[in-house]
């Protein structure tokens, strides 16, 4: 199987991956990551970011290809048991293909807006034990038990650590996919890094608990793996964090808020997925149910809304189809008393504005924080994280070997906006303005 991507140029799956791709790719379940997109709500930014979780999914798979074809370069130190063999290669190159096929629509904002069902992460893993489903059935057919070995690879529990940590981890194929792809479809470069070197500098070592890793060779590995967390860094500031995403998002919030109440009222809206009802209930929402939404499920059901008898949801509905985006101001930043203090102040005299024009504060003002931690470390001895490996010398933590990462170790970076109505733009500003200088 060939196929021309965009990123990796001419993708190719040979042989037994081939098997493995081409029998998933037939399920309903991965066609599904057609139709989520990969970034949400970023393409009202960044116009080209408009890629899949489906194309995503394969780059991820063709990363993990060529680790494996790296693993299999540089395993002749390792022990027989501790080895990559046919059947480990089978479980993480479909556990890279199907890592993903448990997200809901608009990227990880779902989850948000329905606090009370399971992360994206679960329903993958009951996506792939329910025997119901095509993808289970797919990985039956491949090798019976594959199911469960793929649902325990995902969640961390495999006999070989290091492909567990290479699907799921600090540093995996899914990140070294997604900044890669993420980068070229915005157009924004920050995310851009040098795969095949990085590739190319692992290798074997033992960490100071006695398992094995996959190591960076420090000397060639350092100015790769660092651009890769730097890049990571900048695009989660640039791109993932934008300020008019994240606007855009607090309307989707106001709107799953209202359906929430209306379903409740006894008057939901036309249109309704069954999952979203399920949900705005506190009923368990049943996996078949969740499967059926996606971004094109629920566009359609936000222009349905837009000509709803609501007037709060059908307003909230129209701005978000006609791209008409809440303001934002960047709030004061730390955590000292004051300061905290201050951004509640802020929040606080903004919803005392919207609430004085007829608007309800709770669907109209958020205090939006973000917060990302560009190199998570983890402390003592954990074969967890990156290790580096330099020749005739004890294995060490990346941070303590790179002074850029050890800056940057275990550092959480925030952001705080105050996000309210465009129409109010100056009446807030004027009202906050004391308060945020």
């Amino acid at each position: 199987m060939i196929l021309r991507d965009p990123v990796h140029g001419l993708v190719s799956f040979e042989g037994e991956a081939e098997r493995v791709v081409a029998t998933l790719l037939a399920t309903a379940e991965v066609q599904r990551l057609r139709r989520v997109r990969q970034l949400g709500l970023t393409s009202l930014v960044f116009p080209g970011a408009e890629h899949s979780r489906f194309a995503h999914a394969l780059g991820a798979a063709h990363v993990m290809v060529r680790l494996q074809e790296r693993i299999r370069a540089c395993d002749g130190d390792l022990p027989a048991d501790a080895r990559m063999g046919e059947v480990e290669a089978r479980d993480a190159l479909a556990a890279a293909f199907l890592h993903d096929i448990g997200h809901g629509p608009f990227s990880h904002l779902f989850e948000e807006v329905l606090p009370d069902t399971p992360r994206h992460e679960e329903w993958t893993v009951r996506a792939l034990r329910d025997p119901g489903t095509a993808v289970h059935r797919a990985l039956e057919g491949l090798d019976p038990g594959m199911a469960e070995r793929v649902a325990g690879l995902l969640g961390g529990d495999y006999r070989l650590g290091y492909l567990a940590r290479a699907v799921s981890g600090t540093l995996d194929v899914d990140r070294s996919d997604y900044l890669l792809r993420d980068s070229l479809m915005t157009g924004a470069r920050y995310g851009l890094y040098d795969l095949d070197w990085l590739l190319r500098a692992l290798s074997f070592d033992q960490s100071p608990s006695g398992e094995w890793v996959l190591a960076v060779e420090g000397r060639k590995g350092l100015p790769p793996i660092e651009g890769f967390f730097l890049g990571r860094h900048f695009m989660y500031r640039q791109v993932y964090h934008h300020k008019a995403t994240r606007a855009a998002e607090c309307l989707i919030r106001a709107m799953f808020l209202r359906v929430t109440e209306l379903v409740r009222d006894g008057s939901p809206p036309a249109n309704l997925p069954d999952a979203l009802r399920s949900a705005a209930l506190g009923r368990a929402v049943p996996l078949g149910e969740y499967l059926t939404l996606d971004d094109a499920a629920l566009h359609s059901c936000f222009a349905s809304w837009a000509d709803s008898t609501d007037e709060v949801l059908s307003d909230t509905a129209r701005r978000l189809r006609a791209r008409l985006l809440p303001k934002t101001v960047p709030l004061p930043e730390g955590q000292d008393a004051e300061t905290v203090g201050r951004r509640q102040e802020a929040f606080r005299r903004a919803r005392e504005i919207v609430g004085a024009r007829g608007l309800r504060p709770d669907l109209n003002v958020w205090l939006d924080v973000t917060s990302d931690t560009p190199y998570p470390e983890p402390e003592g001895d954990a074969p967890g994280g990156v290790w580096v490996s330099i020749r005739h010398q004890p294995i060490r933590r990346l941070g303590d070997v790179s002074f850029l990462l050890g800056e940057l170790r275990n550092k959480q970076m925030r952001a705080s906006r105050l996000v309210f109505p465009a129409e109010l733009r100056e009446e807030v500003l004027t009202a906050i303005e004391g308060v945020i200088a």
